[in-house]
């Protein structure tokens, strides 16, 4: 066999069995580059973008994309050129429910039913004449559930794999906080149905890194890539220190003392920020990217 050829597949070989991707949350800040911008970096293998705020219990669902563009007035419909780029690029694109803050819940399991109809007519393969964000089709449905009811998100994400049968994939990722198990999303995640789970490592002191502390995210780790049946778990981190109230690892602390535990791991699945606009204040994603 050719040496180069050799090489290849040798680079190929560790590439699948000890690399990871840098997933990141783009939308929330208008200053943070288009979603075009945001794939040509090169740094990022999975972006969600943030947020549908309002939906469910009988609610007009509705989107928020900050300073990027406005959806009143079908402003956000260009956003499928920036979704096409980044799937052409071999990135997929979630939408992002719920987030910090907004107003959604789920009635019952027909209230989520009928989301699961809405978001498969409006952002993935079905068809309707009010796409907030065009014709591209998204890769899936990220759940960032912190508020509200508990109930009834695992149906919703039963009903949305239930659209798997017609041809293409619907990946569903979760972004539950580190405490274990998660309030919202606990039964959703227990489903065993969601392919990505980029779990919170921040805003929460007892399961996150402090200062010259890493065994309580090791320990939280290890509980959640243990203790879920999902595809591929990410470290949740904050891309700067102010992009949350604690929790912020230095990139060379994580490089040297964190991911090598981690990465032993089956599970791992990379490194999730919190958002693309801190990660361009304090340029972690480009720090961190050879480590993961």
């Amino acid at each position: 066999m050719p040496l180069l050829l050799t090489l290849v597949l040798v680079q190929t070989c560790l590439a699948v069995v000890g690399g990871g991707g840098i997933a990141v949350y783009w939308g929330q800040n208008g200053n943070e580059g288009t979603l075009a911008q945001t794939c040509a970096t090169g740094r990022f293998s999975y972006v969600n973008i943030a947020f549908l705020y309002k939906f469910g219990n009988g609610q007009t669902p509705e989107i928020n994309l900050a300073g990027h563009c406005n959806p009143d007035s079908n402003g956000c419909i260009a956003v499928s050129d920036g979704i096409r780029s980044c799937q052409r690029r071999g990135i997929k694109v979630m939408l992002s429910l719920g987030g910090g803050g907004g107003s959604y819940s789920l009635a019952s399991k027909e209230d989520a039913n009928n989301v699961a109809a809405y978001l498969w007519n409006n952002f993935l393969g079905g068809s309707s004449t009010s796409r907030p964000l065009g014709d591209a089709v998204l890769d899936g449905i990220d759940f960032d559930i912190e508020l509200g009811s508990t109930l009834y998100w695992d149906d919703l994400a039963r009903y949305l794999k239930s659209y798997d049968g017609t041809g293409r994939k619907v990946y569903l990722t979760g972004a539950p906080q580190c405490p274990f198990p998660d309030s919202f999303l606990g039964s959703a995640l227990n489903t065993g149905l969601f392919d990505y789970v980029w779990v919170q490592f921040y805003n929460n002191p007892p399961c996150q890194y402090t200062s010259g502390n890493t065994g309580n995210i090791k320990n939280s780790w290890t509980r959640w890539t243990t203790s879920i049946n999902a595809g591929k778990i990410f470290l949740g981190l904050p891309a700067a220190p102010q992009a949350a109230g604690s929790g912020f690892i230095p990139s060379k602390v994580l490089a040297a003392k964190i991911l090598p535990m981690i990465k032993k791991s089956p599970k791992y699945g990379g490194v999730m920020l919190w958002s693309k606009y801190w990660d361009d204040q304090a340029g972690y994603s480009a720090s961190i990217k050879n480590s993961v």
